[in-house]
C-alpha cells in the first residue's frame, strides 16, 4: 500500500520538502517524534541501534510510503533510526497541519491506516523470522517475500534485489559471512544468481524447499 502520486499535493500543501543524500541521517532513535514523512523520491532504511553499537535493519522503505508513524502518539520518542539509502526527497508534515486534509479525505485516511496495518503485519513476519527460522529459512523467506512482485520504486525488477551481501545481512539479522555462505549454497542449487550489488531469484520453488516446514506459507 502506498500514497498515490496524485495525493502528494495534500502533503506538499502543508509540509516542507526536504532533500537528503545517500547515507545521511534523517532522524535518530530517541529523537522527539513530532513529524510524519512521505517519501517523494528515493529509499530510506529504518533500523534499531543497540547499546553495543550494532545496527538491526527493520525495513527499506520506498517512494509513496510514509514513515515516522510514532508522531501519531503525543509526546512520543522515535523508536528507530532512519537514514537515506539513495538520494531522497521527503515531505515532512506535522500531524496538526495534516489533520484537515485527513478529515476531508477518507481515501487518504484509509491509505494511512492501511499502511500502518501493513507495517504491523511486516513486523510480525520479522519477529517470526528472527525467532523461529534458521539461517537458511530466514534468507529464503526474505528473498521470496521481497521479490514476490516487481517494485521499481524499491529497485526490485525481474526478481532481482539491488542488495549487496552486507545489505542483506543487515536486513535479515545475520553476519555477512553467513549470508555469503548461504547465498553460495543457494546459487549452487540454481535458486539464485549473485552479481554486483544484485541478487536475482531464479527458482522460487527451490527457495520454498529451503523454508522446510514454513514453505507452504511463503509467497
Amino acid at each position: 500500500m502506498r500514497i498515490r502520486d496524485e495525493q502528494f499535493d495534500m502533503f506538499e500543501a502543508v509540509g516542507q520538502l526536504l532533500h537528503y543524500r545517500a547515507g545521511e541521517l534523517i532522524y535518530m532513535q530517541q529523537d522527539s517524534a513530532d513529524i510524519l514523512y512521505l517519501i517523494r523520491k528515493g529509499r530510506v532504511r529504518v533500523y534499531l541501534s543497540t547499546e553495543s553499537g550494532e545496527e538491526v535493519t527493520l525495513e527499506i522503505v520506498e517512494k509513496g510510503r510514509i514513515f515516522g508513524e510514532s508522531s501519531f502518539v503525543q509526546d512520543a520518542c522515535r523508536p528507530t533510526t532512519v537514514s537515506a539509502v539513495t538520494d531522497t526527497e521527503l515531505v515532512a508534515c506535522r500531524l496538526s497541519e495534516l489533520g484537515p486534509a485527513l478529515c476531508g479525505s477518507w481515501e487518504l485516511t484509509s491509505a494511512l491506516l492501511q499502511m500502518m496495518s501493513d507495517t504491523c503485519d511486516y513486523l510480525s513476519r520479522l519477529v517470526k523470522r528472527a525467532y523461529l527460522y534458521d539461517r537458511r529459512e530466514r534468507l529464503a523467506a526474505f528473498l521470496l517475500e521481497q521479490t514476490a512482485v516487481d517494485n521499481p520504486d524499491k529497485g526490485i525488477v525481474d526478481g532481482a534485489l539491488p542488495y549487496t551481501h552486507e545489505d542483506l545481512a543487515l536486513v535479515v539479522g545475520l553476519s555477512r559471512v553467513t549470508v555469503t555462505r548461504v547465498l553460495g549454497e543457494f546459487q549452487r542449487q540454481g535458486w539464485v544468481e549473485c552479481g554486483y550489488r544484485k541478487i536475482r531469484v531464479r527458482d522460487r520453488e527451490g527457495l520454498r524447499q529451503a523454508l522446510g516446514r514454513f514453505g507452504k506459507s511463503a509467497s
